[in-house]
Parts: structure tokens; C-alpha cells; sequence
């Protein structure tokens, strides 16, 4: 748990899966992945699915919820997936919260890692897993998702998408903006078309949620690029700049995937590299 000001930010593990390697890693050689994230006997890596909690001035908005637990058994396999002391419901639980006390969920993209969780099964009926949540996503990207290249066809659930809509919980955005006090939504464009990334600052600091511009602490080296990224040249410019700045005005990056280290400030290593200095959680 971390505090900014009247904020609390709270990491709330969903689960684990596994994803290939070298997908992650693109155009980086196994030998120098391999030292960070030993693979299995398939090549995957072990990954985590961390949401995002923040409360404060009476809400409680969670970012990026999760991979979710409406898979198959073949999807399940090939993802390795594993949803531990109760998934996201244990999470929340443990925070002291339902999901009904959930009021925002921010989504920085509709792949389905970060927001299959959206939705649960209930009665053999799929419906939305926080009932009382605005649900907050850029529109440049919910018509990309609509839309998508053959190359991301394959990360959208499209049946969730009708459901959403439906549901008059959807808030679509034109932008930067900032979206309650301190809560600031900053659009990348390098992993998705439209992708939104949340920049929280109260009392004199910051805390960058990093999503999937930097999904681990390995991913700090800015030409480290999964090769799920629509636009890998933009993915490195963009994380130069927020790193820069990161380094300069000692920020805290949260993480999403990174099994070890939810959140942590960075620093240069005087070979120009930038490297976790303090764990923070």
C-alpha cells in the first residue's frame, strides 16, 4: 500500500499466466531475457495480472482489472492461467472492499489481459463485474477495437464489448485529461492505438501507472519492446521521455506484470541506463 496525500494506492494481484517469451521480449535475444525470466518448457514467461487500486475522497477506482476467469479449458492451457486465493474478488476482499463498492474503472485498452475481468459469469449469464463502476476508455481506441489490424485481431473479446455498451456505464474520453483531482489520464500510442496510462499526483508526488509501456521492471530498457506492439518506435520514444522524466522528478512507476516488484522510483545508472533504485512495494 502506498499513500499520496489523501490517496491510497493498493496492488491487487488477480492471478498468473504465462506468455511466450519472445513475444514479450521481441527483438531482444533469449540469452539476455533469460537472466531476468527463465522460461518454461514452452518458451513462457511467468507473468503477473496486478490491478491498480485507488482510493480516496470517497471512490474507489480500479485500473486495468485483470485477465479474468471466463476461459475454456484450451485457453486456460495455453495461457497458463491460475487465479489464487480468490482472484480479483480475494483481492478486493482483502482490501475491505466488494465489487460493488468499486465507482471507477479505468481501462488504458480493451486487450483481453487487462479487460477480461470486466466481466464475470453470473447464472450462466455473462454480465459486468463492478455494477456501480463508470467504466472510463478512450474513444480513438474502443473504435480501433471495433476495427482492429490483423495483427491484434486475436487481443479484443469483442462479445464484451456489446455488453459494456449496454450498460450506460461507459464514459468514452477525447484525450489527455484529468479526470478527477489529481488523477490524470496521459495517452500512448506506441502498444495500441489510444492506449491510456494514469498519472496520479497529490502532496507533492507522483505515481505513474506504466501499463503496458513498460508491463516489468526488465522493460525499464527502453529498446526492450514486446513484439505485441503496433508501433515499437513509438513504444521506445515514449518510454524515453516518461523515464526522463521520471529519473529527473523522482516518480513512483507501478507495474502490471512483474512478479516480484509492484511499484518502485528509478534512477540513471551513469551508463545512461535507467534501473530500479527503491522498491516500494
Amino acid at each position: 500500500m502506498l499513500r499520496l496525500g489523501e490517496m491510497t494506492v493498493t496492488p491487487l494481484v488477480e492471478g498468473d499466466f504465462a506468455l511466450d517469451g519472445g513475444a514479450l521480449f521481441g527483438a531482444v535475444p533469449r540469452p539476455l531475457w533469460e537472466r531476468r525470466f527463465p522460461p518454461d518448457e514452452r518458451n513462457r514467461v511467468n507473468l503477473v495480472t496486478r490491478a491498480m487500486l485507488v482510493s480516496g475522497c470517497g471512490r474507489h477506482l480500479l485500473v486495468d482489472p485483470g485477465i479474468g476467469e471466463r476461459w475454456d479449458g484450451k485457453s486456460r492451457a495455453i495461457y497458463g492461467l491460475h487465479h489464487a486465493d480468490g482472484g480479483l474478488e480475494g483481492a478486493l476482499e482483502r482490501a475491505g472492499l466488494t465489487r460493488a463498492d468499486i465507482t471507477d474503472v479505468v481501462l488504458s485498452h480493451l486487450h483481453f489481459d487487462v479487460a477480461g475481468a470486466l466481466t464475470r459469469e453470473e447464472a450462466g449469464q455473462a454480465r459486468l463485474a463492478f455494477p456501480r463502476a463508470t467504466v472510463h476508455l478512450q474513444r480513438r481506441h474502443w473504435k480501433w477495437a471495433h476495427h482492429p489490424s490483423e495483427k491484434d485481431r486475436g487481443s479484443f473479446r469483442h462479445p464484451d464489448f456489446a455488453l459494456l455498451e449496454r450498460s450506460g456505464q461507459l464514459h468514452l474520453l477525447e484525450g489527455a485529461t484529468e479526470l478527477y483531482p489529481g488523477v490524470h489520464l496521459v495517452v500512448s500510442e506506441g502498444h495500441t492505438v489510444g492506449m491510456q496510462l494514469v498519472r496520479l499526483e497529490q502532496a507533492g508526488q507522483t505515481l505513474m501507472f506504466c501499463g503496458d509501456l513498460i508491463p516489468t521492471t526488465a522493460h525499464l530498457h527502453a529498446p526492450w519492446v514486446p513484439a505485441f506492439d503496433l508501433y515499437p518506435l513509438t513504444s521506445i520514444e515514449e518510454k524515453r521521455q516518461l523515464l526522463a522524466q521520471a529519473v529527473e522528478e523522482g516518480w513512483r512507476l507501478f507495474f502490471t506484470r512483474d512478479p516480484a516488484l509492484a511499484a518502485c522510483t528509478v534512477k540513471d545508472d551513469g551508463a545512461g541506463q535507467v534501473v530500479v533504485d527503491a522498491v516500494l512495494a
